[in-house]
């Protein structure tokens, strides 16, 4: 499908203070929820729309709604940082959640948990991760939401590297994908750089 590259000043402001290693977890998480509200804008906005006939109080007329739900579904744990953001934009969207983590011998990402709304292969399904670093577990949680009827997916995501962008666009080429910002590349260890860390951590205060 495509990959979009926001690239917008209020975001890469916003950014920066989270990728500084002296922001707390408050400033953290609250320029992650504002990071979320302004990419939701983005990432709804080519969302198929039909019409439907409405009286205003002056005169009839044609107006516009989605044609489908919306399920919000953050990866866990960090892509729970990103709900509440998008819910304050989408206010009906559904919330689904999906846990990943490696399995320690096959080294592969595996599903721990899971839990959607019955109405997953009628909808517009929004995957929430701040990082995308490898693309691992991002393509793993993809793949597992499929598989439970999901036809029409986006993956967003705040930071993401390059080689995690191609595994997205190589193992899942059906899925747009929205980075908030594109950064150098992955270090020897898999992390992102400059990147901002651990997000999960540095979200719930659990990096002491």
């Amino acid at each position: 499908m495509a990959t979009t590259i926001l690239n917008h000043p209020l975001i890469d402001h916003k950014l920066t203070i989270m990728r500084n290693k002296d922001t707390g977890t408050k400033e953290f998480r609250q320029n992650l929820d504002e990071i979320a509200m302004l990419m939701a804008y983005e990432v709804t906005k080519t969302l198929p729309l039909q019409n439907v006939e409405i009286v205003t109080p002056i005169c009839p007329m044609t107006g516009k709604q989605l044609v489908r739900p919306i399920v919000l579904v953050p990866i866990l744990r960090a892509g729970l940082g990103l709900v509440d953001g998008f819910k304050t934009v989408i206010p009906t969207a559904k919330v689904g959640h999906i846990g990943m983590s490696r399995n320690e011998e096959t080294l592969q990402p595996e599903e721990y948990y899971a839990k959607f709304p019955s109405c997953l292969n009628n909808a517009d399904v929004l995957v929430l991760d701040p990082m995308l670093a490898t693309g691992g577990s991002a393509c793993a949680a993809i793949t597992n939401i499929k598989k439970r009827g999901a036809k029409n997916i986006k993956f967003a995501c705040l930071v993401a590297a390059p080689e995690g962008i191609q595994v997205i666009e190589s193992e899942h080429p059906d899925v747009d994908l929205i980075v908030g910002a594109l950064d150098e590349k992955l270090n020897d260890k898999g992390y992102i750089v400059p990147g901002l860390g651990d997000a999960g951590d540095r979200l719930f205060g659990t990096d002491q």
